[in-house]
């Protein structure tokens, strides 16, 4: 970490990664803490050195940094205070005369978590938001279950008949695929000496039984029933705009599959196909097509990867697929044990439910290991969209894929790209694109954009950067230059915007109900005016509106209303406090008297 990044980060109110702890002359109880919650979620910077008073950061150094520093890194090391050894790459940074301890604490593999406190497995924490929260019965029992050696699709039910488990229609579509991709291989066995020879039924204890796997995929209605208490996928149709969806309108359609994973694909791609924008023919039974839809790639992997990776030893939660006007929500209890960037790599990945990939694999139905995610990508940006929203949350071991059906560069870009006269490849383009619409661009970001390597993705940055067109933040953050945020904020505020074909399909009408009051007020901005009733707090606003994902909720709706003036802190001075709140200003109520009135 540089010091114009922590410099910058000490700034913000609310981080998921960047804890401070004063810690001048040693060690506090809690830091141990925030070692568990960062171990167990996605990593995590700890500072120490800097003073929290009142939502107020002060750099005050640590005074005894030798004393600190050992005692920290022997505890990490020695496997007393924790349950596992933790290895953390350090930094010392200084800034005016004081010095600053700087620790990065990795992610623990799925086999180490979850890591906990003084030998006490109810002493386990996770990152929540900026704080560490001690994890519930169930959340610990998600990460025993993740942590197993034994994967939970291979385990044996011993309950569940394994001579008459299987459907026998989807066993013989199945095999019918199978001795397609392997003609001649096994044809001659019956249904169940098929399951055995593949190690979907197997002996124990001189007596056949199923595997998880088996019935999950294969299995008559009932007994996939009996094993999973919950639907395998909830489909939902809205016919409105995400940010528009509110508990008053439900869904449009909606069916909820509790059959076997192959019979909801089956009833899935129905769906789908009912709805594509293009019309095409396909046999959901083969999956043979004569015309794929334009986005037909990213949905099949989108979906397939919905089916085969979520923790179906969660009987808490369901699969959601939820198919908007302007986007499609792709949710799974369970998170992917690989990080965002590894999961565009085209590397093999571990897998929560490896009996279940390989099924599908090998009738061909799942790319090779490492090129789902990234198929989605290349797809996606292929019909000229901004990339998929991939968040992999690791708190509460969920997955979430967003497809926008956004354009990436629209007719303002273009015409702005052509006045500042640079020439510019179209990756490049795209790069320089969402950097504009954003003022800041990740690695990742990139990679997700162009489908890249990591090593294309930082030469596609640096030949921008040569063209002082971005600047570095430090090894994998990017800003615009200076110069080039004045001149796209000048471009943007004087260059009207110019509607398309595209802009006009999801034009609201003069019936709508929650009419544009002025340019500058976003659907979210709207729908966070008429959320706010007093002085509420953060997380009571995100309550109220129905909204789990803190970043998304900060970044979409709270910021941008605090930037237009319709809504105000009550402690602007101290934006961290614990006691902030937020209301509507002056003009926050005027706005929403106009949205009352549906006043244009």
């Amino acid at each position: 970490m540089t010091k114009q990044r922590l410099l910058e980060l000490l700034e913000k109110y609310e981080w998921n990664d960047f804890e401070c702890k004063k810690a001048q002359r040693g060690v506090p109880d809690d830091a141990y803490n925030t070692v568990s919650a960062f171990a167990n979620t996605a990593g995590g910077w700890l500072v120490f050195g800097i003073k929290d008073s009142n939502g107020s950061l002060e750099i005050v150094g640590v005074e005894m940094v030798d004393k600190v520093q050992n005692d920290f890194l022997s505890t990490l090391r020695s496997g007393d205070k924790l349950n596992r050894v933790i290895t953390v790459k350090e930094e010392i940074i200084e800034h005016e005369g004081k010095t600053v301890l700087v620790f990065f604490i990795p992610e623990s593999p799925r086999s180490q978590k979850p890591v906990y406190l003084k030998g006490d497995i109810r002493q386990s924490f996770i990152r929540k938001g900026s704080g560490d929260e001690k994890c519930t019965q169930t959340e610990i029992e998600r990460f025993l279950r993740d942590s197993a050696e034994i994967r939970y699709d291979s385990e044996i039910v011993t309950e569940i008949p394994a001579e008459n488990f299987f459907d026998e229609g989807t066993l013989r579509w199945y095999r019918r695929r199978f001795e397609e991709v392997r003609p001649g291989s096994h044809e001659s066995l019956s249904d169940l000496d098929f399951l055995i020879e593949w190690n979907y039924v197997v002996e124990q204890e001189e007596k056949l039984a199923p595997t998880r796997a088996a019935v999950l995929l294969f299995g008559k209605g009932r007994f996939v029933r009996q094993l999973l208490p919950r639907p395998v996928l909830d489909y939902q149709r809205i016919d409105v705009k995400f940010d528009e969806h509110n508990g008053e309108r439900r869904w449009d359609d909606r069916i909820v599959f509790e059959e076997n994973i192959f019979q909801t694909w089956f009833g899935l791609v129905d769906k789908y196909m009912r709805m594509a924008e293009h019309p095409f023919k396909i046999d959901p039974k083969t999956l043979r097509r004569d015309d794929d839809p334009p986005d037909y790639i990213a949905f099949r992997e989108a979906a397939i990867n919905l089916l085969i990776h979520q923790d179906y030893g969660d009987h808490t939660r369901k699969a959601v697929i939820q198919f908007y006007l302007e986007r499609t929500r792709f949710w799974n209890p369970g998170d992917a044990f690989a990080t965002e960037a590894e999961l565009l790599e085209p590397t093999e990945k571990e897998v929560r439910n490896p009996m279940i990939v390989t099924a599908f694999r090998r009738i061909g139905m799942s790319d090779q290991a490492g090129s789902g995610i990234r198929a989605i990508f290349r797809n996606w940006h292929e019909l000229g969209n901004v990339p998929p929203k991939m968040q992999n949350n690791k708190a509460s071991k969920d997955f979430e894929l967003v497809l926008l059906k956004e354009a990436l560069i629209n007719d303002m870009q273009k015409r702005f790209q052509a006045e500042i006269g640079v020439h510019l490849s179209a990756q490049e383009s795209d790069v320089f694109a969402y950097a504009c619409k954003h003022g800041r661009i990740s690695l990742l970001d990139v990679r997700k954009l162009t489908a890249s390597t990591q090593a294309q993705a930082r030469a596609i940055v640096e030949r921008l950067m040569v063209q002082v067109l971005l600047k570095p933040l430090d090894d994998n953050l990017y800003d615009l230059t200076e110069a080039m945020q004045k001149r796209y904020g000048h471009f943007a505020k004087t260059t009207p915007e110019v509607e398309t074909a595209e802009d006009n399909q999801f034009k609201e009408d003069e019936t709508d109900k929650y009419p544009r009051s002025t340019p500058e007020v976003t659907p979210e901005v709207k729908k966070i005016i008429m959320s706010l009733q007093g002085e509420m707090s953060r997380s009571d606003i995100q309550e109220e509106m129905g909204l789990k994902d803190e970043k998304h909720f900060r970044e979409a709706y709270l910021l941008p209303s605090i930037e237009i003036n319709a809504i105000e802190m009550t402690i602007p001075d101290k934006p961290r406090s614990r006691n902030q709140r937020y209301r509507l200003t002056p003009k926050g109520k005027m706005l929403l008297e106009q949205i009352k009135q549906g006043k244009k």
